[in-house]
């Protein structure tokens, strides 16, 4: 049989398109208009090196040059500490590289469970299911939550995660957005709610992009009063707050009166995953209804373990989230006297305000060439047009000199793109 197109001329024009003519000058043109917006993202190709961290080995032109990362999510170095690369290492070699399967198809294995168990701990919860992604657990769980509950109403914090919106929309239940933290707009939107409707309010503690927190007492006792369950996003908290680094909740002892936590281990915790922890009933209706659990391969042993001994660490040490809070400090001291205008957040994230996609992108490009630092712009639409920043995380292994130099580098940068100092009494020095 002939496998060519030339027997079967009517799929010679539909063959032709795909390669290459009106199929790529669509995506050619969605492209070219976020060029021309100032809002194309270049990715920075970089190698970490183990016991190095923050500095990496970026490649620049072909050629690999060294760099300083400030904007890494992996926030407290967890990513390359001892514990957790000996777990990863002797999980491989007992177990292989992969896990086999889906959690119901030969991949319910040992590590998985242990990690589980690991995490209902930290949360003081009955149980928790991981999934691979931190994404993925905010989409699966709430677009389940919303088909579970009959007539559901799930209330949004207008700021909340992309995937916590993914999640909500695909639940195809009802939805209310409230105003970002503002409580007296979440009640008037929970009044007009008849007390017997099942109800969720889905908020975050720490708001990424801002760095603000959340006013999780007040709303739990909103909850409470109106008879409403509480979904809270701790993603960008766990491993950094708390006596244990089980979150925000957990420093304000909150953590037995949140309903559903949610969190990652790609970020504080240094490696890969996301998951929830909850009540046994809410947990295994999730895990036996959500299909983005239900159809997707288990988490490798090796990045379950390496998960678990960094939890097991911060669960014990304090000695990473207090030198990473005592740098961050620190930079905010230094920006301000700098008078480098920044949102003064609660939390450890620091948006260096720029307010145009064009210049932030030209910023960042310019401490990376000449002062070998890098940080990512960050434009629309993970932030609104007009607030285009630079978003600053700092982890322990920063030293006050490398601070001093950071901001040095900002305020020469500044000044040569003539970017708007903050006014007030500091002089205009860097230091």
């Amino acid at each position: 049989m002939r496998s060519d197109l030339s027997s079967r001329p009517h799929l010679q024009k539909v063959h032709a398109q795909n390669n290459g003519t009106i199929y790529d000058d669509h995506m050619m043109s969605s492209t070219n208009e976020l060029i021309a917006e100032g809002r194309y993202r270049h990715f920075q190709e970089h190698n970490r090196q183990v016991g190095h961290f923050p500095y990496s080995e970026a490649i620049i032109h072909g050629e690999p040059k060294e760099i300083s990362i400030w904007c890494s999510n992996d926030y407290l170095g967890m990513g390359q500490h001892p514990n957790v690369r000996k777990a990863m290492k002797e999980a491989i070699d007992l177990h292989g590289a992969g896990s086999g399967g889906t959690r119901n198809i030969s991949g319910n294995h040992g590590d998985i469970i242990a990690l589980e168990h690991e995490l209902s701990i930290l949360h003081e919860k009955p149980k928790a299911l991981v999934f691979g992604c931190g994404y993925l657990a905010n989409q699966a769980t709430l677009s389940t939550l919303g088909r579970l509950l009959p007539d559901c109403l799930i209330l949004s914090d207008d700021q909340n995660h992309a995937s916590m919106i993914q999640g909500i929309s695909a639940s195809k239940s009802e939805k209310k957005i409230f105003k970002h933290n503002d409580i007296d707009h979440l009640e008037d939107l929970l009044k007009e709610q008849p007390k017997s409707r099942c109800k969720v309010i889905a908020f975050e503690s720490v708001y990424s992009m801002d760095g603000d927190i959340g006013p999780i007492a007040k709303i739990i006792e909103l909850a409470k009063r109106y008879n409403a369950m509480t979904y809270l996003d701790e993603v960008h908290a766990v491993g950094m707050y708390g006596p244990t680094g089980a979150g925000v909740a957990e420093r304000e002892g909150l953590n037995n009166e949140i309903d559903i936590i949610q969190g990652t281990l790609a970020k504080a915790y240094g490696v890969v995953g996301g998951y929830i922890a909850s009540s046994s009933a809410l947990i295994d209706a999730i895990r036996s209804h959500a299909s983005g659990f239900i159809f997707t391969s288990t988490m490798p042993p090796s990045i379950a373990a390496g998960a678990r001994a960094s939890i097991a660490h911060l669960r014990q040490s304090s000695y990473e989230r207090e030198a990473m809070h005592s740098a961050v400090a620190y930079l905010k001291k230094r920006l301000t006297l700098a008078r480098i205008p920044f949102l003064p957040s609660e939390s450890h994230i620091t948006p260096i305000m720029i307010a145009d996609p064009r210049l932030c992108k030209a910023v960042a490009d310019e401490l990376l060439s000449n002062f070998d630092i890098y940080v990512q712009p960050i434009n629309y639409p993970t932030v609104a047009k007009g607030t285009e920043r630079l978003r600053v995380t700092l982890s322990p292994n920063h030293t006050p000199v490398m601070i001093d130099k950071f901001v040095e580098a900002l305020h020469t940068v500044w000044t040569k793109f003539q970017l708007p100092f903050e006014r007030n009494n500091c002089k205009d020095q860097a230091g």
